[in-house]
């Protein structure tokens, strides 16, 4: 064995736990960001596209500050990609998905957002003509119907809501190809670049809906010092739950790859509930136990019967 293959083996030994811990850590943040994002909406008054514009526009201006020497990339298809990449990961799905809740209910937005990696693993077969390979389809049905278990623990159903449905389907869709586009680019800037623009053009595709959306624009509330749990919610979901986490979560696709990555996403909902109980005193129920169950089993199962790169 060459010294060069020595050394990457070595250092993958030891960068690939780190990797599993900081998608955990990832989507432990984002599990908890509903909360926080609940909290504002609720009880501040604060609009979806608010909630989405304010915490993205502040966690923009926390990285430009570390990352302003490089503005643009290194070539205009490039550029398009990021614009791609605010809409997927950013405006589009952040706000399909909280308009969704409009329409139907939040257990049919939780279990058909969790779709994403099911799409992310689809597209990926697709586009780079590799087979399904049958550990990751079993493990991410396996992890899926764990969702469903967890999400309607309960005692609640899904019934079909067309509207609320498809808005909720397209949040899914959307995150997938966010992962599609930006593997291209992962290999080519750093995450810093790559999270910072994309909060650029999500926060630019979301602004004509905040100027034109009718409810009066309630940012003071921030500054309503008689009231800190809504700035202690806002800088917890600019600084852990978008700069934090979108940058680990970069690099933890580059590590894992975006199936693998992408299935940490079934373990969000059982974090909120678990999150909800511990923080709001909300009960578990025996189903919400079952799901979990189900859902560690399918990441286990995707993880040791995948055998392609992807």
């Amino acid at each position: 064995m060459s010294r060069n293959n020595y050394t990457k083996k070595s250092i993958r030994r030891y960068t690939l736990p780190l990797a599993h811990i900081g998608a955990l850590l990832t989507v432990t943040a984002w599990a908890c960001s509903f909360l926080s994002s609940k909290v504002l909406m609720n009880e501040g008054g604060w609009t979806p596209v608010e909630t989405y514009v304010y915490r993205f526009t502040a966690a923009y201006a926390v990285l430009l500050c570390f990352t302003f020497k490089k503005i643009r990339a290194d070539r205009w298809s490039d550029e398009f990609l990021f614009l791609i990449c605010g809409l997927c990961a950013g405006s589009l799905y952040f706000i399909t998905e909280n308009y969704a809740l409009k329409f139907t209910s939040t257990g049919n937005v939780s279990l058909l957002a969790s779709i994403s990696p099911i799409f992310t693993t689809v597209l990926i077969s697709m586009i780079y003509r590799s087979p399904m390979k049958p550990g990751v389809i079993i493990g991410s049905l396996t992890a899926f119907v764990g969702v469903g278990c967890v999400i309607f623990s309960h005692g609640g159903g899904f019934a079909f809501n067309p509207v609320g449905d498809m808005l909720a389907l397209s949040a899914a869709l959307s995150w997938a190809i966010y992962t599609i586009v930006v593997k291209r680019l992962i290999p080519v800037y750093n995450s810093f670049f790559i999270t910072r623009k994309l909060f650029f053009y999500g926060v630019i595709t979301a602004l004509p809906l905040l100027v034109f959306q009718e409810a009066p624009l309630r940012l003071g509330i921030l500054f309503d010092m008689s009231q800190p749990r809504y700035l202690f919610n806002f800088l917890f979901l600019v600084l852990f739950c978008s700069i934090s986490a979108y940058l680990i979560w970069n690099e933890t696709m580059k590590i894992l790859g975006s199936i693998t990555a992408n299935n940490y996403l079934y373990l969000q909902p059982p974090i909120t509930m678990l999150a909800a109980f511990l923080i709001f005193g909300e009960k578990i129920y025996i189903l919400g136990y079952i799901g979990c169950f189900l859902i560690i089993g399918g990441l286990v199962i995707s993880d040791k019967l995948k055998f392609n790169k992807d």
